[in-house]
């Protein structure tokens, strides 16, 4: 916030268009069905439409391809394989070791092999299943723990030391050794890959696109093609949802189109049926973990080893970033002295996972909450109190504010907001109503935990933390902004909107957010990391500021006093002790040929992260919150039911209650879907077999508790962040992490809450029976 903002807010004008809560600026349009999705756009003449060819192996060299049967099927234009590709044959974001189209190895079930483009998407879907493929089948590695075993990786192993871990575990009074498996998750984003290529003059393409990331589109389409940069387009309005799945992955449909519009000098359109979306494409990656943890009496942790593998799939994509989160967050909210962290990323023959929400967070976090809740058991202690005895300090003086990478806990709310959540959801007089509860009930038991989150917010790979914006101001005085973001669903448009009407003190229905475009603003990072709104509000903010200096001083200089005291407030100008509105302003500054329209562009700072001693500083701040769950498990049948859930977020101010409110719902429910109802399964061949609503189960709103509360703490970002505001994206799904351990706390009172339940995640009917089985063998 600029001073000149600033004293505005505090000369107490309550006129403010951030910190309210708006509706979502496209929510008429999604309930009306107008919102244009890419598909929704109408087609161009002659527009044809494309389908993947997929190999049916998880490992093998292709022998050879007969493709006959699927050029004379109908409606068939063109088939295309690697050998059609006029440049790069790779869609990897990192490292090049991802080809578009398998050129004589494939190496999961469901890569693409060949493109078939027809008259129609039922034609071309049709014919892609008429391939006739030669296969020479190979070893495969399918699981994190083979490919460990192995030495299979697509990236060389990590480690965060601090201290001496070996030391400290050899000298600690208990100690706890185990091992958990957490399993990936499907983005399931409701509109799934899809782009639409339209061949322009000079050679040039534009690619509509629903990704979350179009200047990385931009770059695969220009490779691929053998273009430049600037003789390629990328514009999205919106996706039907992301969550990580469209932004590297969206890369091969992106390309696979355009090859074929460049080809046929034609419109191609490529739309993924569900099964071949999920076929296809990565999910979340899937973790195996090794753990030695050293503690005390009072069950403070005292030295931690842990080994974490992932299932990377077959190339490298996104794994190396989302392991180095996975690390980073592995201590969530708790200070850990003496400490060995180290990560693998497997190379699997498995579909190449990738980005979702949370980003290795996650992964990261629920094995220390793992390993808290087995010390509370192993000392027969509340599982509250033993986390709130390893919680980060306040301050310095307490010598427990920094993390094993370095960075300083600044602002600490933890202890704060813990406590308001325990005393609102009245956590303890519940505890001991579910053991009073089990005590009379044989077969139903109940469980209930609270866990806190604490996670950092940047991009950890800090030159991507930068955003561009354009702001123009019409003589009608309505305003229209570009920025370098991509809304899915998840408000940035609103979010930006409501900055720049703030910074040019107007009403919000004057202005108006279009496509993200990468004609306009270039070189943008990733809608991703939760930094949508931290970086394209504080570019647009920036280009809006200039218009507003620009207004005030023409208002200065036409009817006295100084730039600096012109005040914008809804709607209107203040300036030496007179009131305008605000396009009377502004078409006066217009026929005194005052530039009404600006750029702006923002870099998040003090950023830095070195790979190799994995230390640095390398996020813009903290993000808090903690969440309380009961439920009730049918111990026969698995079977079990959230009854209430309460949440508490730290949002710092917020731009948008609303949303906010919303995205930690959805978030908690989204993360409540990963950890006990979606099951990633594939069999012995290396197919994946839930790849479709009908053997992949979402949360749907019946998972829903009848008592559902989340809040927004009251704080204010200590960072000089977006109006002080705090990220709403990826930290609320690690909220629900309160649902899988309340599902554990009451599968342990079966044994009396003496034994901690060997429970994997997701907590499915079957892996809730089989910690039931052994619990009451250990018993």
């Amino acid at each position: 916030m600029n001073i000149q903002n600033e004293s505005f807010i505090k000369q107490g004008a309550d006129w403010a268009e951030v910190g309210r809560a708006h509706p979502h600026e496209s929510a008429l349009l999604h309930v009306s069905g107008e919102a244009s999705y890419t598909d929704d756009l109408p087609e161009l003449q002659g527009t044809l439409h494309a389908a993947l060819g997929l190999s049916q192996k998880a490992h093998a060299k292709v022998r050879n391809m007969d493709l006959d049967r699927v050029r004379g099927a109908p409606g068939v234009v063109a088939v295309l394989t690697a050998q059609d590709i006029p440049g790069v044959n790779d869609c990897g974001p990192i490292i090049h070791d991802d080809p578009i189209l398998a050129d004589g190895l494939v190496q999961y079930v469901g890569q693409p092999l060949f493109l078939v483009v027809a008259d129609s998407h039922d034609n071309a879907r049709r014919a892609a299943r008429l391939g006739m493929v030669d296969y020479e089948e190979l070893p495969a590695v399918l699981t994190p723990e083979a490919a460990r075993d192995a030495q299979s990786f697509v990236l060389p192993p990590m480690q965060l030391q601090r201290g001496d871990a070996q030391a400290a575990l050899q000298a600690a009074p208990r100690r706890l050794r185990g091992e958990l498996h957490v399993g990936g998750q499907e983005q399931f984003y409701l509109e799934g890959q899809i782009a639409y290529a339209i061949p322009q003059e000079d050679r040039g393409m534009l690619v509509q696109c629903s990704t979350q990331h179009p200047s990385e589109m931009l770059h695969v389409v220009a490779h691929a093609l053998g273009l430049s940069s600037h003789q390629v387009r990328v514009e999205c309005r919106r996706m039907g949802g992301g969550f990580g799945g469209k932004e590297s992955q969206s890369a091969l449909w992106a390309t696979a189109a355009a090859i074929a519009a460049a080809r046929l000098k034609r419109p191609v359109k490529l739309r993924a049926d569900r099964d071949d979306d999920m076929m296809v494409t990565g999910k979340r990656h899937c973790f195996y973990y090794e753990y030695d943890l050293g503690y005390d009496d009072d069950g403070r942790i005292l030295g931690a080893k842990i080994e974490m593998v992932s299932r990377a799939g077959f190339s490298a994509d996104l794994s190396g970033p989302v392991a180095t989160r996975a690390v980073c967050h592995f201590d969530n909210a708790y200070y850990l002295s003496d400490v060995d962290i180290r990560a693998m990323c497997g190379k699997t023959n498995t579909q190449s996972n990738t980005a979702f929400r949370g980003f290795g967070g996650p992964q990261g976090a629920i094995a220390i909450e793992y390993l808290i809740d087995d010390i509370a058991r192993a000392l027969g202690r509340d599982p509250l109190d033993i986390r709130k005895a390893n919680f980060y300090g306040r301050n310095d003086a307490e010598g427990r504010n920094v993390t094993p990478y370095g960075q300083k806990v600044e602002d600490n709310v933890i202890h704060e907001l813990v406590a308001e959540l325990e005393a609102s959801s009245q956590y303890r007089a519940r505890r001991e109503a579910v053991r009073a509860y089990n005590a009379a009930s044989p077969v139903l038991k109940k469980g209930i935990a609270i866990t806190p989150v604490k996670f950092g917010i940047a991009f950890n790979v800090s030159h991507l933390n930068q955003a561009g914006a354009l702001v123009h101001v019409y003589v009608d005085g309505s305003v229209l902004v570009n920025h370098g973001g991509t809304e899915m669903g998840q408000g940035l448009n609103t979010k930006v909107m409501q900055v720049v009407a703030h910074e040019l003190g107007i009403t919000l229905n004057r202005v108006r957010a279009t496509a993200t475009d990468t004609s306009k603003i270039a070189n943008t990072s990733a809608t991703a990391a939760s930094t949508g709104a931290d970086l394209n509000g504080k570019a647009a903010q920036a280009a809006a500021r200039q218009v507003r200096e620009r207004l005030a001083e023409f208002a200065s200089t036409r009817y006295g006093g100084a730039a600096s005291e012109v005040r914008f407030a809804a709607d209107q100008v203040h300036v030496n002790g007179e009131v305008y509105p605000f396009v009377e302003i502004v078409a006066q500054a217009y026929l005194a040929r005052v530039q009404l329209w600006s750029d702006g562009f923002y870099a998040t700072p003090g950023l830095h992260w070195d790979s190799k001693t994995m230390t640095g500083h390398p996020f813009s701040y903290y993000a808090y919150a903690a969440a309380v769950s009961e439920v009730v498990v049918d111990t026969l049948t698995g079977e079990w039911k959230l009854l209430r859930a309460d949440g508490l977020y730290d949002a710092g101010n917020s731009l948008n209650p609303a949303i906010d409110v919303g995205q930690v719902e959805g978030a908690f429910i989204q993360g409540m879907g990963w950890l006990t109802t979606e099951e990633l399964w594939w069999n012995e061949a290396g197919k994946l077999m839930t790849h479709a609503p009908s053997t992949y189960k979402i949360p749907a709103v019946s998972d829903c508790p009848e008592a559902f509360s989340m809040r927004l703490f009251k704080n204010s970002n200590v960072t000089d962040s977006i109006h002080r505001s705090k990220a709403t994206g990826e930290p609320p799904l690690l909220m629900p992490f309160s649902v899988f351990f309340a599902i554990r706390d009451a599968i342990a009172s079966v044994g009396n809450d003496k034994v901690s339940p060997p429970l994997r995640a997701p907590a499915t009917s079957e892996a809730i029976l089989d910690a039931v089985d052994a619990v009451r063998a250990a018993a």
